[in-house]
């Protein structure tokens, strides 16, 4: 299923461009970043691929390069720091790091990023900027204008269509505070009577329930009162967190022994695709009876599963490769080329250092190499077909 853009097909991306060479797009005044107009007549599916072929195609290689990255920052940095990296590694997306002004500092703050999506920065595509504004103890936004959300297991309390309707009002904040990425739900199941100890899900609440049925029901009317409201959301982590014990990103050598690729607590991730997630967050654990001799954020194994049995076609997003000590011991350039080649799309990097490392790695290899340099353009490709989805091209 392709989540990104209606009618794309998800295993041709890369053919996405020579199609629509040619193409006659129209012309629309740009939304507001991040918000979809529900005014605006409706887009057909030529016109979206002939967007982002536009796009695509006016950009220079390492701008394309630069899409597949989603690199921390906080907002008061959105400035000469933030501005020199974006203009020497063309950086594509930001995730703001906690931040307790409220939305109107807040807006300011994210209007400034947005006006540096330049031509020569982005090849004028918008930014993603994300947040993961989960609820509960994961709560990184907060100040006047945000609500205090409860937990997720607080959460999967609700009705569906309760949930639903929070969603969207919580998205709505968001919005206008500029951030049209919500790095959530948590769609990892977490067996009953494990919670305590389960730290990276569990312990602080992060599951809707405890059983697959009610985490995808609940995941889902997360992920449709979000997109409602005009903000992107990610299912994570996939393919779960909820049967480990330590934390990826304080603790190395993470393994869950149980899920299997035919595991009954992968459904949840199912609804999650069903319901239109536009991205999937892989984790930074192993996983034995999958692929036992890499991380998932590193397997092919993980991303075909990923991709061909549970049929998604949207944006492949990696936990934290900049700061998690689960990849600490691994070389930054390193991390992305494998998380690239394995067939991720958008790197994620706490901290703007570890990216600045990598940045260059992925531009070098895509160089030497055609067949990385293709999976680097359909990764570029997947990205720019959300950004348009959510009003970010500027076409």
């Amino acid at each position: 299923m392709c989540v990104a853009v209606a009618g794309c097909d998800p295993n041709n991306l890369g053919q996405i461009a020579s199609k629509a060479r040619g193409t006659p797009h129209a012309t629309a005044a740009s939304p507001s970043p991040g918000r979809p107009s529900p005014a605006d007549p409706p887009t057909t599916a030529s016109a979206a691929a002939a967007c982002v072929a536009q796009v695509y195609d006016g950009m220079t290689q390492a701008q394309r390069v630069g899409q597949l990255f989603l690199v921390g920052v906080s907002a008061d940095e959105a400035g000469p720091v933030t501005t020199a990296a974006l203009q020497q590694y063309h950086f594509g997306s930001l995730l703001l790091n906690p931040s307790g002004e409220g939305v109107g500092a807040l807006r300011a703050a994210t209007d400034h990023m947005q006006s540096l999506a330049t031509a020569a920065n982005t090849g004028s595509a918008r930014f993603f900027v994300a947040a993961n504004q989960e609820g509960g103890q994961i709560l990184p936004l907060t100040g006047p204008g945000f609500s205090v959300i409860p937990s997720a297991l607080t959460q999967g309390s609700w009705s569906v269509s309760a949930l639903r309707q929070q969603a969207a009002g919580w998205a709505g904040e968001l919005r206008a505070a500029g951030v049209n990425l919500d790095l959530a739900p948590v769609m990892d199941v977490v067996p009953p009577g494990t919670a305590s100890t389960n730290a990276p899900i569990g312990a602080d609440d992060r599951e809707f329930g405890f059983d697959p049925v009610t985490n995808g029901t609940h995941g889902a009317a997360f992920i449709q009162g979000m997109a409602s409201a005009g903000v992107a959301t990610s299912a994570k982590h996939f393919p779960g967190l909820g049967r480990v014990t330590g934390n990826t990103d304080f603790t190395p050598n993470v393994v869950d022994s149980v899920t299997t690729p035919a595991d009954p607590y992968l459904s949840s991730f199912r609804a999650a695709i069903e319901a239109g997630v536009p991205f999937v967050m892989v984790a930074l654990a192993t996983y034995t009876r999958i692929d036992a001799a890499r991380l998932a954020v590193f397997s092919p194994t993980v991303m075909r599963l990923l991709r061909s049995q549970l049929g998604f076609g949207g944006v492949i997003i990696s936990d934290d490769l900049g700061q998690a000590k689960a990849v600490a011991m691994i070389p930054a350039a390193q991390r992305a080329l494998g998380f690239l080649s394995a067939g991720g799309d958008m790197i994620t990097s706490q901290d703007l250092g570890p990216a600045e490392e990598m940045a260059p790695a992925v531009l070098a290899q895509a160089a030497a190499d055609p067949a990385f340099r293709a999976k680097v353009d359909s990764a570029a490709l997947r990205v720019l077909s959300a950004k348009q989805a959510y009003g970010l091209l500027p076409c």
